[in-house]
């Protein structure tokens, strides 16, 4: 079930206009016969004008999802609590007009009962045992200043338990506590009296009690379980149309600027027409970027070898199976020399014989 959607059926749609330029974008839809605007509980664009408008920290703070059912909850407790503040503020009330009439009452009683008590016996029913009886004659024994204290508590408790029904309905945060301790303090009295005797009234009172503090000390958080008010708040805020939003718009990044310009960073205004450029202003430079100090005398890292290429040895070279047996070409002779034989060799001449030298 959508609690949102049963939100906006039973209460209406809220609508809001924040007057951010891109929160105003995204909340905001162009329709053929108008505008139309993003409903903050459901998430759904109604047609028409918004029902608020300003800054988006105004925005109200408006319950989602399982918020919606939470309230529902909180109302039913109320509902209880104010039953209780009826009964016991007329219990006060009957107790206050009877001390000044209780003479009268008591005349009324010791006339009537004997008619009453017949007529019972004759339907097989003993009165004289009943509680009702027992207890109307207790109370006439008592003194006025017993019924006087008696009148008070009456009315403290339903005074009590109007504030707590009152918290719960309108889901306040002091409501909530309020209704916890005040319904915790009456828990260690309901468990005596089960223990004296059981009844089935006093189990669903006890069960109704038992099962408020619990609701509200897990679901609401309170006195720091499950990360407190803290974390209660942040989950509302996870959960708004608003907030995501904003979001959505500070996540997109800057448009760029177009190229060969640079963004305008302190620069004054233009003058308006027909006014003179401020003096102080017109030759004032852009400051130029400071280092930080953190970083003006750092080195950069050295480059760390990479453990995986550090004994890592180039592949060895892999011969082409295209040329590995390939044999080169026998050289070609030319057709000019292909058949010329060439010269035989001459033989050198027989050297002769040594001239004899004659002795005169």
């Amino acid at each position: 079930m959508d609690w949102s959607l049963l939100g906006c059926g039973r209460y209406g749609h809220i609508t809001f206009a924040p007057v951010e330029p891109e929160l105003r974008a995204r909340m905001r839809a162009q329709l053929p016969d108008g505008e139309a605007w993003c409903c903050l509980r459901c998430g759904a664009f109604v047609p028409g004008s918004p029902d608020l408008s300003g800054p988006a920290a105004s925005a109200p703070v408006v319950s989602r999802g399982k918020d919606v059912r939470s309230k529902l909850i909180l109302r039913l407790f109320a509902l209880e609590r104010f039953l209780r503040a009826i009964l016991f503020g007329l219990a006060a009330y009957g107790l206050w007009r009877y001390r000044y009439s209780r003479y009268s009452i008591e005349q009324v009683f010791d006339r009537e009962l004997p008619i009453i008590r017949s007529l019972f016996r004759q339907l097989g029913f003993n009165i004289d045992h009943s509680k009702v009886v027992s207890l109307l004659q207790h109370a006439l024994a008592l003194s006025n200043g017993s019924l006087t204290l008696l009148a008070a508590g009456a009315a403290a408790y339903a005074v009590i338990e109007i504030t707590e029904g009152t918290g719960l309905w309108l889901a306040k945060r002091w409501g909530e506590y309020f209704a916890m301790i005040a319904t915790s303090l009456g828990l260690p009295l309901e468990i005596y009296d089960l223990t004296r005797k059981v009844s089935a009234i006093a189990l669903v009172l006890f069960a109704i009690n038992l099962a408020l503090v619990l609701y509200l000390v897990i679901t609401k958080r309170l006195f720091g379980i499950r990360g407190g008010k803290r974390s209660y708040d942040a989950r509302l805020r996870s959960e708004s149309v608003l907030e995501a939003a904003m979001r959505a718009a500070h996540s997109e990044p800057p448009p760029a600027a177009p190229e060969g310009e640079s963004p305008a960073r302190d620069q004054p205004p233009d003058p308006a027409p027909g006014q003179s450029p401020n003096p102080a202003t017109a030759n004032r430079q852009p400051p130029a970027p400071q280092p930080s100090p953190a970083t003006a005398n750092r080195q950069p890292p050295a480059p760390q070898p990479n453990p995986a290429t550090t004994n890592r040895q180039p592949p060895a070279p892999q011969p082409n199976p295209a040329t590995t047996n390939r044999q080169p070409p026998a050289p070609q002779k030319s057709p000019a020399t292909a058949n010329r034989q060439p010269p035989a060799p001459q033989p050198d001449p027989a050297p002769g014989p040594e001239p004899v030298k004659r002795r005169s």
